[in-house]
């Protein structure tokens, strides 16, 4: 897990790279989405919870647009210019960090070049956000460095939230809806983020302290491949957008679960029907887990993670032969409640386990792996976070 050597190893890292001291070091967590995925967008809910790994990332300000970047993850320094950043200098993964930059800039900041030294511990692929982290941690590093207004507090978080969707969007080119970036900055340690996307509500915290009933959750890095912007999700964002087209409705949350049948049998295709069906049923899923939640009521948790796990399989088409597997032989092991989490199609699944059986469980899922000749997954017990932070 994350060491509090971190910090430190990051800034002689930036030494040993650019010949001197770093301004700081920031950090930001990578999260589990508990329930409600492919929401944000629909302007749904959603319940996700930060994760103890983060990305570090150490900074120092330049004097020209510049922005010089090396990750301790991925070999080679990139220089890339924040001029002309849209026409086709982006690159690759600095973009998630090069695009916050710009983000901001484009916001009506005053933003100059950085040197930057990235140290990512949430893992590449694995459907947890490192994208999100990266990208919040470099804003919080920019706020600091360039010392700007309007990013202190929780409404100062979220506009800096928003700001961050813009450059993963528009720069890095993935069309993702807030979610991530709102966990990394806002979440509280021992609790679950509620966050709804229909119309300015603020976030609502709520309480999720497994330790304190014998229970972890477990992540199951399944390790088959997961991206964002290989056009799957954009797929599928763009069918519900073509469903609400159909329906003469601002989005899918305009659906209540009570009319959902009326508003099936108007669509043209049983693929957007499909794809609505999904996304009203899992936020009403979301509402009923916060009060399963409220109520300590692991019962109807479990019933709620399978139905969700379902939809996504069947309904909206984001599961995996590995997430599945990973899914269905926790519960056999005795977890007590599991489902696919994130994007989809690839990454990780989840499970709500008894704490003494993280390792009994952990074994099964890995030898289920190896009996399909799947890659061998990375499996990990989890407690719920705190945002992004300065580290130094």
């Amino acid at each position: 897990m994350e060491g509090r050597n971190i910090p430190v190893a990051v800034a002689g890292a930036f030494r040993d790279a650019f010949a001197g001291e770093p301004s700081g070091v920031w950090s930001a967590p990578g999260r589990v989405n508990l329930i409600g995925e492919h929401t944000d967008y629909n302007r749904g809910l959603c319940l996700p919870v930060a994760i103890p790994h983060r990305t570090y990332v150490a900074a120092r300000p330049r004097k020209d647009r510049r922005v010089r970047i090396l990750s301790l993850q991925v070999p080679g320094e990139r220089t890339i210019s924040l001029d002309g950043l849209l026409s086709g200098n982006r690159g690759g993964w600095a973009a998630y960090a090069v695009g916050v930059l710009w983000a901001l800039e484009q916001a009506g900041h005053r933003i100059g070049g950085v040197d930057l030294v990235v140290d990512g511990r949430v893992p590449l692929g694995s459907g947890l956000s490192s994208s999100a982290a990266l990208e919040c941690a470099v804003a919080l590093a920019a706020v600091d460095l360039f010392r700007l207004d309007g990013f202190h507090g929780d409404e100062g978080r979220r506009a800096l939230a928003g700001v961050c969707v813009r450059a993963e969007n528009d720069v890095a080119g993935a069309p993702t809806g807030g979610m991530d970036q709102s966990a990394s900055l806002l979440a509280r340690r021992d609790t679950a983020l509620l966050l709804d996307f229909d119309g300015d509500v603020a976030p609502r915290h709520v309480s999720f302290d497994l330790a304190a009933h014998g229970l972890s959750l477990l992540v199951m890095n399944t390790r088959a491949v997961h991206s964002l912007d290989d056009g799957q999700y954009g797929n599928r964002r763009e069918e519900c957008a073509a469903a609400v087209g159909e329906l003469g409705l601002g989005s899918l949350r305009d659906v209540a679960p009570a009319d959902l049948d009326l508003a099936l049998r108007r669509l043209s295709s049983d693929l957007l029907r499909r794809r609505v069906r999904h996304v009203v049923t899992e936020v009403d899923r979301v509402t009923r887990t916060v009060a399963a939640l409220v109520a300590d009521d692991f019962a109807a948790l479990s019933e709620l993670f399978a139905h969700s796990h379902a939809s996504m399989r069947d309904d909206f088409e984001i599961s995996s032969a590995e997430l599945d597997t990973a899914v269905e032989t926790a519960i056999s092991a005795g977890a007590l409640a599991a489902r696919m989490t994130g994007g989809g199609f690839g990454g990780s699944a989840i499970a709500i386990v008894p704490s003494s059986g993280v390792d009994d469980i952990s074994s099964a899922v890995a030898n289920a792996f190896s009996a399909k000749g799947f890659r061998e997954p990375e499996l990990f017990p989890v407690r719920a976070d705190g945002p992004a932070r300065r580290e130094r």
